[in-house]
């Protein structure tokens, strides 16, 4: 595995910063953790997935109203990822690390594991963001290429269309597939999984062995096999779909930047930004002003305050976000944001549809060998 640094010897943004984020958690005494505003989120969207779950497996209904349904329970398990697993997973839930822990089983029960993610997200997508070779988001190739530095393939030219394809089966890859190859090879992509501690392996099997039997076995006994892989294929493609976006608009679009890692003769890299600044670089937000869609998605349009700070929960980022900007502007360092979401989502298909020219112009990068 490559070896990758950072230049963090003049770090005078992040020290700023940072004294500029803790002055103002510690002037209006609050915690950096959850707070009402994401409890009320969580006791909303989970009786509502139990809810819709319920109801499609016992209650006969119109073929209409079953797939708006399949939709709500789509829409709250993307959401429920977004806003109660993603903030318990970062630690940032509660104060309490056995509730943190507790909390960020709901991924389990949504058929994923939170070992295994913890490990792809908090590890080595927060720490690699956008560097090929190493950041495990980006590392769809050939299906999908990311970056100019990866390897062109014909059927690239076409990834702006089909990739809403894969982004709609990306939940049951993900539940079905992508988990059991990382357990099994010990790796996200190319950072090993050094360990995994017992109580976890049993975990693995046992929510895996839950998802079989709570969202393939009972429904096709409760409603048949027809009506059950309508609506399943249908709540995964909403998942996926949602899931994917709301993720891909943070880093794969025309203001982000990305680096190479994947050159065989370098044995380490050094980039020439600190952290901070790389993280910078590599994320923007969309919708900052549309509090729908911030509430919905868990604070995850703001991205660049989640990646500085990744275990402050999002109920502060609108709150913080001020506050990078004009230490940004004092440094000179980019803060990318994008006005909506609909904005966003153009600007991430025409650079899948850039990335998918043969073409290959210089690329955007801030890393040099050492």
């Amino acid at each position: 595995m490559k070896k990758v640094v950072f230049n963090n010897k003049n770090n005078s943004f992040s020290e700023t910063l940072n004294a500029e984020v803790k002055q103002y958690f510690t002037s209006n005494n609050l915690k950096q953790t959850g707070d009402w505003r994401l409890y009320i989120k969580s006791w909303i969207l989970i009786p509502l997935a139990l809810a819709s779950y319920i109801s499609l497996i016992t209650v006969s209904m119109p073929a209409v109203l079953a797939l708006a349904i399949c939709a709500v329970l789509g829409l709250c398990i993307a959401s429920i990822g977004f806003n109660v697993m993603h903030d318990a997973n970062h630690g940032s839930f509660s104060e309490s690390k056995r509730i943190n822990y507790i909390m960020g089983l709901t991924m389990n029960a949504l058929g994923a594991n939170a070992f295994i993610w913890k490990m792809k997200h908090n590890i080595v997508h927060h720490t690699y963001t956008n560097i090929d070779g190493l950041d495990d988001d980006i590392a769809k190739s050939p299906v999908l290429r990311h970056c100019y530095s990866q390897t062109f393939k014909p059927v690239h030219k076409y990834q702006h269309y089909y990739m809403f394809f894969f982004y709609g089966i990306s939940y049951i890859l993900w539940a079905l597939y992508t988990d059991f190859e990382k357990y099994f090879k010990r790796s996200i992509h190319t950072t090993p999984i050094n360990k995994i501690p017992m109580q976890e392996h049993v975990l693995f099997w046992f929510s895996k062995s839950m998802y079989v039997i709570f969202y393939i076995t009972l429904p096709i006994l409760m409603v048949g096999f027809s009506k059950f892989i309508i609506g399943y294929l249908f709540t995964c493609a909403v998942v996926g779909i949602t899931l994917s976006l709301v993720f891909q608009l943070a880093h794969v679009i025309e203001l982000t930047e990305f680096t190479d890692a994947t050159q065989e003769q370098d044995v380490r890299m050094t980039i020439e930004d600190s952290w901070a600044v790389h993280q910078m670089r590599t994320t923007a937000n969309f919708a900052m002003d549309n509090k729908l869609v911030s509430w919905y998605v868990g604070g995850l349009n703001f991205q660049v305050e989640h990646h500085l700070y990744p275990k402050i929960s999002h109920v502060h980022y609108p709150a913080l976000s001020p506050i990078v900007q004009r230490v940004c502007k004092e440094y000179g360092v980019p803060y990318n944001t994008i006005p909506s979401m609909l904005t966003a989502i153009g600007s991430h298909v025409r650079t899948m549809r850039k990335f998918g020219q043969e073409e290959s112009p210089r690329i955007t990068s801030a890393a040099v060998a050492a």
